[in-house]
Order: C-alpha cells, then structure tokens, then sequence
C-alpha cells in the first residue's frame, strides 16, 4: 500500500513539474493543481496508512496508536477549498490575460 502511494505521489509530481514547464497557461494551472493533490496526498498519508481504524476515540481501554489522526484529515479538507479557489482564480486570470494578449503563451509571446 505504502509503495503504491509513493508512486501515486511521485507520478504526480512528475507529471505537475512536466506540464509546469509547458509555453502555455492552461497546462501550467493543471500542472499547478496536480502538485497540489500529490501535496494532499503526502499530507494525508503523514497521519499513518490505517485500514479500518475508526477515526474517533472508543472505550478507555485502548491507547491513541489503535486510532486515525484526524489533523492530517483535516489539513487536507482545507487545502482542498483553497486549491480551488486558487485554480478558480487562476482560470480568471487566464481568461483575462488571454483576452487583452490574444495568446495563451506564459511569457506572452508567439515563438517565431
């Protein structure tokens, strides 16, 4: 399970770093958005890989290790709206970028 998670993560980031790297806005924003769900995914996996553990606490008996971590839970919840409302405000940039340079370039420019 670790090894398919840390190859999930790392196949994003590649992917993200690659299609940051493009001429063009819109691949630069899905690149921006795919790194950001690999970092929610390393987040969320900080607060340990448990397989049917309940996430709140039960009877006295049994310690804090038997349970999830609910703050890895919650850190992702909120990067998730944040991310968002960056890609949302991204998208309006772009569109607004793209309408006063009638080019979809990062920098602007046709090549030649």
């Amino acid at each position: 399970m670790e090894l398919v998670l840390a190859l999930g993560i790392g196949v994003l980031v590649g992917s993200g770093v690659w299609l940051l790297l493009r001429p063009r806005t819109y691949q630069v924003i899905i690149g921006l958005s795919l790194i950001s769900y690999a970092v929610n995914l390393f987040i969320f996996s900080m607060g340990r890989l448990r397989v049917d553990a309940p996430p709140i606490l039960g009877p006295a008996g049994s310690g804090p290790a038997a349970y999830a971590d609910p703050v890895p839970q919650a850190l992702v919840l909120t990067a998730i709206v944040i991310g968002f409302a960056t890609t949302a405000l991204f998208l309006v940039v772009l569109l607004a970028s793209r309408g006063l340079a009638d080019t979809d370039h990062v920098d602007g420019q046709e090549r030649r």
